[in-house]
């Protein structure tokens, strides 16, 4: 009887060692396995970083750029890292980079409707004209603002203080540079902002023939042609610098930066960033003020 115990209890502990070894092989090969693939991206030689502004670049406290943002930008270049600039802004309202202007080498605009390096146009899309008759009518209909942006212009569709108050006094943009929409003419129409529900966009955005919507404010959206986002824009420059999309690097922090943070060799969401781009970034770094740029520099080698 004596020996049937010991051997019973003997079998309990061993089983219970035997699960606690189990438990402690899968921790160890998770680990490894995770160690494994972020040895993989400190691995990547980096040679592009691609930023968006609003909550990147620029705080949304100060509207400025934190000095340690530039100063790790100046770094980065100095090791031979180019810089670019992806941004839902067309090139006629980027007013907030004066810190880093002689830094970048070129410029994804519009939410990817028009990339351009110097003076060299790199990609252009343009929305169909039946769809921009589309979203106007909807706005006229729902009695809602819209920026409409075209090659040169910026423009406004019924201009409220809710335009004033987003757009020139929380983003800094110069309410001098709307014109009326009216004097676009002929001019091709890369990107409409309506200033619309979520619900509203759910509505209209079926009808249109061939759009894609980015809302990184809950305010608006950014409505652009399908063939047009942070992400095609990316590889549109890539494609002409002659880089391999492994050798790039892209920060956000809105809806409008899913696409470019997906495509990027790595993708970094701000730790200001939304949940959704949060989700599909390879690192989150720290708060746009709190040395966010910075922090995921040095984690990736870059300077």
């Amino acid at each position: 009887m004596a020996n049937y115990l010991f051997f019973r209890i003997f079998a309990l502990v061993f089983q219970r060692e035997e699960s606690f070894v189990s438990i402690y092989i899968i921790r160890y090969a998770r680990e490894k396995r995770i160690n494994k693939e972020q040895d993989i991206f400190m691995d990547k030689k980096i040679k592009a970083l691609f930023f968006d502004i609003d909550g990147t670049l620029v705080s949304f406290k100060t509207h400025r750029i934190p000095q340690s943002t530039v100063d790790a930008l100046e770094q980065a270049k100095k090791n031979g890292v180019e810089v670019y600039i992806s941004t839902g802004r067309p090139k006629q309202v980027i007013n907030n980079l004066g810190q880093i202007e002689h830094l970048i080498d070129g410029y994804v605009t519009a939410n990817g409707a028009r990339c351009f390096v110097e003076d060299t146009l790199v990609s252009q899309h343009a929305i169909l004209p039946s769809d921009v008759k589309k979203i106007i009518e909807a706005a006229d209909r729902d009695n809602y603002p819209a920026i409409v942006v075209s090659e040169s212009r910026f423009a406004i569709h019924h201009y409220t203080e809710e335009v004033y108050e987003i757009f020139c006094k929380g983003l800094g943009v110069d309410s001098s540079v709307f014109a009326d929409v009216n004097d676009l003419g002929d001019e091709p129409i890369l990107q409409i902002t309506p200033f619309c529900t979520l619900e509203q966009e759910a509505l209209l955005m079926p009808t249109l023939e061939n759009c894609t919507s980015g809302r990184w404010h809950p305010a608006f959206t950014d409505i652009t042609a399908r063939g047009a986002d942070k992400g095609k824009g990316l590889q549109a420059m890539a494609d002409y610098l002659g880089l391999n999309i492994e050798e790039t690097m892209a920060f956000g922090d809105g809806g409008n930066d899913i696409s470019i943070i997906k495509k990027a060799g790595v993708g970094v969401a701000m730790g200001n960033a939304g949940e959704e781009l949060k989700q599909v970034a390879d690192y989150i770094t720290t708060h746009v003020d709190e040395d966010g740029v910075k922090n995921a520099l040095i984690k990736y080698g870059v300077i």
